[in-house]
């Protein structure tokens, strides 16, 4: 393992951060944004319901908001628009990446990660996560666990135009029994019912969006149940890892509101017991969807990317990365298929789509979120390939995927008013891809035109007029 000075990378990146800020579209040097219309025309609309897609698009951007959805029949063209043509594309909503770990970025080594990379989380590693999704297309993130203080500030960075990035929804750190030694900063201790009370009391305080919880089962049941409690007191959903059979259990039992992972490692499927639990809570109507969000493609595209190492070699995560830290995350998937974290996964893998089809079958609503950062998985990278395992591998309709990647995670959130779909009043987070993306899903791999509130980040060809 390569080893780099820490003040060397620090004046490498002091030195240069200043000319990157100024280029960063948005910023506080900029000049104000314009709130001429703009026009995006011709392209197929996937917005986001379900739907049948609409032919022959027009969606109108006054600002940060969508205007008008229609056809370009049904509507007119204000003069002096600023027009952009997605002829021959699918246009859909900016996709969600449902859970998301900025603070890391494909490196093999935790320990290592976790010891020597948290001077260089909030300015450069975090940002660089960030910036990587928001070019892949995903304009809204849930980053679930992480530290506290360089969460919130990369988060409101971001919401005030200084950085460029999908607009997070942060949990800040894991609450456990009791956390993993070296990771105090971002893995928080709940042993019992005050401590869970103040500690969710604190985050809350601190301005966090939801709690991620793991562990649950070693946690006393008093003080989860407190736990899951006081979160929902203070406005916020909870989020449960879901490894372990009793960590299931307990998270129905406390009414945690979403589940990440498929979990239980290798057995083939989940327990009798828990399905039913399952079943009786998705029965419950008056109590809303109860939410899964599975991240199967680092586990399920391990061994071809072991044995097809090529996408390892793509640079896109190299975005924002300084070459110190570059180098180091390279040189430790040097050996891809020597990596402990996947030594499991080969009998791991062919579990992974009777989970999901279980799941579904008990009448959870799923949601597309990466596990991204993990070994191996870059934000640039991640959130396409989970779309395309779902579609591809697991048969799941790509309608489907796509509304589990746009409108549920919005309405998950509590947010749909203002995100999830493309339709009027709503803020204009819209990508586009050359070709039907419902026939051929992996065109996700390169998404050619990205908006986020109104503002193209990234366009497939120079705007009309300039």
């Amino acid at each position: 393992m390569r080893h780099f000075y820490l003040p060397l990378l620090l004046i490498l990146f002091f030195g240069t951060c200043g000319r990157a800020q100024q280029e960063i579209p948005g910023s506080k040097t900029d000049p104000p944004t314009s709130n001429k219309v703009k026009a995006l025309v011709g392209g197929t609309l996937i917005d986001g319901f379900g739907g049948t897609p609409l032919r022959n698009s027009v969606i109108l951007i006054e600002g940060e908001r969508i205007k008008a959805v229609g056809t370009r029949a049904e509507v007119p063209i204000p003069a002096g628009a600023e027009i952009i043509s997605t002829e021959g594309m699918s246009v859909l909503p900016g996709l969600w990446d449902m859970h998301v770990h900025l603070m890391i970025n494909g490196h093999s080594d935790y320990g290592y990660w976790d010891s020597v990379m948290p001077p260089y989380l909030e300015e450069i590693i975090m940002p660089a996560s960030a910036k990587q999704l928001l070019m892949a297309g995903v304009t809204s993130a849930r980053d679930l666990g992480g530290p506290l203080r360089e969460s919130l500030s990369v988060r409101d960075r971001i919401n005030k135009g200084e950085l460029l990035g999908p607009t997070l929804y942060v949990s800040g750190p894991f609450l456990q029994y009791a956390p993993y030694p070296g990771t105090e900063d971002f893995r928080w201790a709940v042993q019992s019912v005050a401590e869970a009370r103040a500690k969710v009391n604190q985050l809350a305080d601190a301005g966090v969006d939801c709690i991620k919880v793991v562990d649950q089962d070693q946690i006393p049941l008093d003080a989860f149940m407190a736990l899951v409690d006081q979160a929902h007191r203070r406005g916020l959903t909870v989020v449960a890892h879901s490894h372990r059979p009793e960590e299931i259990r307990r998270g129905l039992q406390a009414g945690v509101d979403c589940f990440e992972h498929t979990g239980l490692s290798s057995a083939p499927g989940y327990p009798e017991d828990i399905l039913e639990m399952i079943r009786e809570r998705t029965a419950q109507m008056n109590l809303g969807p109860l939410y899964w969000t599975p991240t199967v493609e680092g586990l399920y595209n391990y061994e071809y990317t072991r044995d097809n190492p090529e996408a390892l070699d793509n640079d896109c995560w190299h975005e924002g990365l300084t070459p110190e830290i570059i180098e180091d995350i390279r040189a430790s998937l040097h050996r891809p298929g020597q990596l402990p974290y996947f030594q499991l996964t080969p009998i791991r893998r062919p579990t992974l789509e009777r989970k999901v089809k279980e799941l579904r079958d008990a009448g959870v609503v799923l949601l597309v979120g990466t596990d991204s950062g993990i070994p191996m998985k870059f934000h640039c990278q991640s959130t396409w390939n989970e779309l395309d395992v779902w579609t591809n591998e697991f048969d799941i309709p790509s309608m489907y995927t796509i509304k589990a990647a746009t409108y549920w995670p919005a309405k998950m959130m509590g947010v749909d008013k203002d995100y999830g779909t493309v339709s009027a009043g709503k803020f204009a987070d819209i990508i586009a891809v050359k070709g039907d993306v419902l026939r051929h899903i992996a065109l996700l791999q390169g998404v050619d035109m990205v908006m986020k509130h109104g503002k193209v980040v990234r366009a497939p060809r120079p705007l009309k007029g300039e």
